[in-house]
């Protein structure tokens, strides 16, 4: 039997926040997989090891959870006055399925210092020494970002002093933001109200619904309060990733909750767009152990924050989850704002699984309704390793 040679195909793998990923420029990767379709996502599906129904992506670069199943193609920008275009990929672990529906936050750290490696960007842009400012269109939702890469001696600078909650070692500290965040379709908060009334069978939530926020920004986010579902705020994964009755309960959360937001026509939908709504549970600051061993004292945050990503609690915080946490806390009488004492502010500290994490956030109330025009906050990002990746020669064929 004569089976096909691998082809490798130029990538790096690199840390972005506290996530990894593959990251390809388009015009590297084969002709077929240069446009959506299914020949890219057998592609990436191949490279990362999915599905896996043993849930370990051995025979790929995933790393088996939502924050390690990660891809990214970027190219030249087609937009005016943008440097590359970012897509991103998140990979299902278990299932044949890439889902385009949002941005990876902390992969976006990333972006501008590939860009910068890979000749995407304009050199007469990049300085020598200093900050370079790279313009970034997402292209999976339609919004302008902005990276601020150090560079040294004409070289992106990763190495640094900055420390970064969920990631072991310190790094060069790359600022990000996120210029107008809100859905660009449709209104920030898709039901019109900054609190609902999210309607749940009583097999879900014996009350038969929840009180809700359900935002649109950074990525489409459902908030709850903890203490509904019996929660304290300072869970660590395993106190809900090894419960799977609890697991299911935030699934059929999540679903209803994607429904009320409209960004599915019936429940079953959901199961197609894994990587959006994103499901948190807020609860005021309280004193907890960080999952390094660091005690996080309440005097130290604004609010506890958990976040659910593909299934699983996150072992830190998404990056566009945090741009939603920090858009929802600057907009008084949210769920998010009330959590961490009410009022006006211009910044969120929030206590999560690994650590805090500090976001800045400039809101607006313009013509009735509220406006976010950028979030920002600051992340790390290395190249872990570059080269080539090899998949079989028929492996992403339609």
């Amino acid at each position: 039997m004569t089976t096909p040679a691998q082809i490798r195909i130029p990538a790096s793998y690199m840390r972005g926040g506290t996530s990894k990923g593959v990251f390809f420029r388009l015009e590297d990767l084969p002709a077929a997989a240069q446009v959506a379709g299914t020949a890219r996502d057998n592609l990436l599906l191949r490279v990362i090891g999915s599905p896996d129904p043993y849930g370990k992506q051995t025979d790929g670069m995933g790393g088996a959870t939502s924050s390690t199943s990660k891809t990214v193609i970027l190219s030249q920008s087609t937009q005016t006055d943008h440097d590359v275009d970012y897509l991103f990929g998140q990979v299902a672990i278990d299932k044949a399925f890439v889902d385009w529906s949002g941005n990876c936050g902390n992969l976006t750290a990333a972006v501008g210092a590939f860009a910068i490696s890979g000749g995407l960007v304009d050199g007469k842009r990049i300085p020598r020494d200093g900050i370079a400012e790279v313009r970034i269109w997402q292209a999976n939702i339609g919004k302008t970002i902005i990276a601020r890469v150090p560079m040294t001696a004409g070289e992106v600078q990763e190495t640094g002093d900055f420390e970064l909650d969920g990631v072991t070692f310190p790094a060069a500290e790359v600022q990000i933001e996120f210029l107008d965040p809100a859905e660009a379709a449709g209104a920030m908060f898709p039901t019109g109200a900054l609190v609902d009334t999210l309607e749940l069978p009583q097999d879900v939530i014996a009350a038969g619904s929840l009180q809700a926020t359900l935002i649109n920004a950074g990525i489409p986010t459902i908030f709850l309060n903890a203490s509904d579902l019996g929660y304290s705020g300072c869970e660590l994964q395993e106190a809900i990733n090894g419960d799977p009755a609890a697991l299911e309960r935030f699934e059929q959360i999540r679903a209803h909750g994607a429904l009320r937001m409209g960004l599915i026509d019936k429940l079953e939908q959901a199961a197609e767009r894994q990587h959006t709504p994103k499901v948190a549970v807020v609860a005021p600051p309280a004193d907890y152990i960080a999952s390094s061993g660091k005690p996080i004292a309440a005097s130290e945050i604004d609010l506890n924050v958990r976040a659910m990503s593909m299934g699983k609690l996150h072992h830190a915080m998404m990056g566009t989850a945090a741009v939603a946490i920090a858009t929802a806390a600057v907009i008084p009488g949210t769920l998010v704002n009330l959590a961490a004492g009410g009022g006006e502010r211009n910044a969120v500290r929030f206590g999560h699984p690994s650590g805090t994490l500090k976001v800045g956030a400039a809101a607006v109330h313009r013509d009735g309704e509220w406006v976010v025009e950028k979030v920002v906050m600051s992340r790390s990002a290395r190249v872990l390793m570059e080269g080539w990746v090899r998949i079989p020669g028929d492996a992403f064929y339609c």
